[in-house]
């Protein structure tokens, strides 16, 4: 009886070097983070003493710590932008690497790597979707099929997303010191919940990354 050729899989592709530009862009934004809960946290002071002695605080000083506030929103924004550049560009590598490992199991194609974390209502969960299909994809088979890691992440990740939201409405309406006082800490805190979710992130990162990076390196074995 005739016996086709044995066709090995097409080979996994390397996730070590997109995982640390990851981890790396996390690790500066969290950093980045926590000088903006610095910085907020100065003009908190600033507000306070302008609200119990408004003699107490020079014009220079309001100017320079307004100044350096605004600042550090852009600087914040951006920062953030790149580590999640280069956290959806380790997601491409492993969704990609996941079709190899178990074919036609990922319930989402590739574009809502991208279109899951924009799109309304679907942002709540799509983006949770694909990771976990991914971590069943290259887990081994003694694992777990769904990771408590990956929960907390997500959790940590929506509830930092929804303060954010807040801080951002309470600065749009803040329209005496009280208001911006209170938008200034309500940063502090979505800051803090950030680094959290960054925290798991990384967490969820590494892990992924060893199981595929094993399941790569492992010798192929081939039928008789």
């Amino acid at each position: 009886m005739y016996s086709p050729p044995f066709t090995p899989s097409p080979p996994l592709r390397p996730v070590r070097v997109l995982a640390n530009v990851a981890l790396g862009a996390l690790a500066f934004d969290c950093l980045t983070g926590l000088a903006v809960a610095v910085i907020d946290l100065r003009e908190v002071s600033i507000i306070n003493r302008l609200i119990s002695d408004p003699d107490s605080v020079s014009d220079a000083e309001i100017d320079s710590s307004d100044t350096i506030y605004a600042a550090s929103g852009y600087v914040e924004t951006a920062v953030f932008l790149l580590a999640g550049i280069a956290f959806l560009m380790w997601m491409f590598r492993v969704r990609a690497n996941a079709d190899l490992l178990a074919p036609g199991e990922q319930r989402h194609r590739k574009l809502w790597v991208i279109f899951g974390w924009i799109a309304p209502i679907l942002a709540l969960w799509f983006p949770k979707q694909i990771i976990d299909d991914i971590w069943d994809a290259s887990r081994r088979i003694d694992q777990p099929s769904r990771s408590g890691l990956i929960i907390a992440w997500w959790t940590a990740w929506l509830l930092s997303s929804w303060v954010s939201q807040v801080v951002g409405r309470l600065l749009v309406k803040a329209d005496d010191l009280e208001g911006m006082a209170a938008a200034a800490k309500f940063d502090v805190v979505s800051l803090a919940m950030w680094v959290v979710a960054a925290a798991l992130a990384a967490a969820v990162i590494l892990r992924i990354t060893n199981a595929q990076e094993t399941r790569r390196l492992a010798p192929s074995v081939q039928p008789a």
